[in-house]
């Protein structure tokens, strides 16, 4: 079956079974590796993707679902011009990376958390990151650094900007 969307602002078209799971078209298809396996089962959080601004798990998503979409994976998450996300600085500044497998679907699962709540609580982020397992146990700095740029007009301005940009 022929699918047509969206992946960071560029159409794509690819030529598969329609039950087979976004994560692998777009890891072999479209060689974005930005987005990771980890439990095959939508337990951990490691495959997060947006899909039209929704955070979903792509290893349990059919490619057939979307189609006419717009999907944003870790490496749509800059802007046109290669900016880092204030999150991804975030990040950085907060040392959450520790071995970093889990990292894209936390900044994925944070960045539709910050498009939706701009200025989240403690238990607003507990609840929107619950979904997301980290092995090396950084939750805390995962936390931290959220609040460090919730409700920040550079954040806001970059929101707008990939709603812009990657629909």
């Amino acid at each position: 079956m022929v699918t047509s969307f969206s992946v960071n602002g560029k159409e794509k078209t690819v030529q598969v079974d329609p039950q087979k799971p976004l994560l692998w078209v777009l890891r072999e298809q479209l060689d974005l590796t930005g987005t990771k396996f980890g439990c095959g089962i939508a337990q951990c959080g490691a495959c997060t993707v947006h899909i039209d601004g929704q955070a979903i798990r792509s290893c349990v998503t059919p490619i057939a679902s979307v189609a006419g979409k717009a999907v944003t994976t870790i490496e749509g998450l800059k802007s046109k011009s290669d900016e880092q996300h204030p999150l991804q600085q975030a990040w950085i500044e907060h040392q959450v990376p520790q071995c970093g497998y889990c990292q894209s679907g936390q900044l994925m699962s944070a960045a539709a958390l910050l498009s939706e709540n701009p200025n989240p609580n403690d238990a607003d982020i507990d609840q929107a990151m619950s979904g997301n397992i980290c092995r090396c146990g950084m939750y805390g700095r995962i936390r931290e650094a959220i609040k460090s740029i919730a409700g920040s007009s550079v954040a806001d301005q970059f929101y707008d900007a990939m709603e812009t940009n990657h629909g």
